[in-house]
């Protein structure tokens, strides 16, 4: 419950957050929040809420006070709980149907080649308009530098950002490209593909501004370019200390602007990945189900046989 709550009160577009909801709300507690935080309205996508044949929003249908939203098509819990199933320590086998997994292959076995999300310019737009933008960069800005993956953006990435951003007076955030992800992690990894994972980052109130398809060495021209005053990285990353060649920062390192962050939440990626693991069979049987009625949903909206 702590990590989803951190999520949520670490995005960009939430002024106040409730923990302990319940999930189906009852007209006394929509009562309650209507009176005591002044909500006006509920909100979902389009998609059905039930629960045991009942509709979830129930009771705020009944008092008018419920909005239906277009749900976001291509990406959900559902696709993601599948990408991250594929990620076994059977990785070799032919887990992603028409992707080479041989060694001699020239395309990895990356589960983000799972994604449908589509990201328009429209999309990016909404999501960096509430972003401080170059005129808010001052001669004395002190801007701070952060790279990863953020694969499956968690509770530990948002703690690091938050130690970060502390750091200075602006957060840029390089997000690696899906092959340097693969590169460095090998098995399936990235789970969610780059456009998925800038959005994620983007949407995270310490972050001012964000680097795409970032390099994996920090280099000295970058660090002049983007006008960086620190480079800095948590203790605890996700996929280890995979440095088999050379440390990507070792240029700040050198340059006397490092900075190593006590990691304020053990979360990663890894240790998702394990809980899934440990309900393996339980959660293919459900993934398997949910997969179907979204699939069928989908295809009844859009009028598709």
């Amino acid at each position: 419950d702590s990590e989803r709550f951190a999520a949520v009160l670490a995005c960009r577009f939430v002024d106040e957050a409730l923990p302990a909801t319940p999930y189906v709300m009852t007209e006394d507690y929509i009562e309650m929040l209507v009176n005591d935080y002044g909500v006006d309205y509920f909100v979902h996508g389009d998609d059905p809420c039930l629960v045991d044949g009942r509709d979830v929003y129930e009771a705020a249908r009944k008092a008018g006070r419920f909005v239906t939203i277009p749900r976001t098509e291509g990406i959900s819990t559902t696709d993601i709980v599948g990408r991250l199933l594929l990620c076994t320590k059977e990785h070799h086998k032919d887990l992603i149907p028409g992707t080479p997994t041989s060694p001699s292959a020239s395309m990895p076995t990356f589960a983000s080649r799972q994604s449908q999300y589509l990201v328009t310019s429209q999309l990016m737009k909404a999501f960096t308009v509430g972003l401080p933008g170059e005129a808010a960069r001052g001669a004395n800005t002190r801007t701070v530098y952060v790279d990863g993956a953020w694969d499956m953006f968690h509770a530990g990435h948002i703690a690091l950002l938050r130690q970060a951003r502390a750091l200075g007076d602006r957060l840029v955030v390089g997000v690696h490209s899906d092959e340097v992800v693969n590169r460095h992690r090998g098995l399936n990894y990235p789970i969610m593909a780059m456009n998925e994972r800038v959005l994620s980052v983007l949407g995270c109130r310490y972050v001012d501004d964000v680097l795409l398809n970032a390099p994996w060495d920090v280099t000295e021209e970058m660090i002049a370019t983007l006008r960086v005053s620190a480079v800095a990285r948590g203790k605890i990353r996700d996929g280890g200390d995979r440095f088999l060649e050379k440390d990507p920062h070792a240029v700040p390192q050198a340059l006397g602007i490092h900075a190593e962050l006590d990691s304020e939440s053990a979360l990663t990626l890894q240790e998702i990945s394990e809980r899934l693991r440990a309900r393996r069979k339980e959660v293919e049987m459900r993934h398997a189900e949910k997969a179907r009625k979204e699939s069928e949903w989908y295809r009844q909206k859009h009028g598709l046989t």
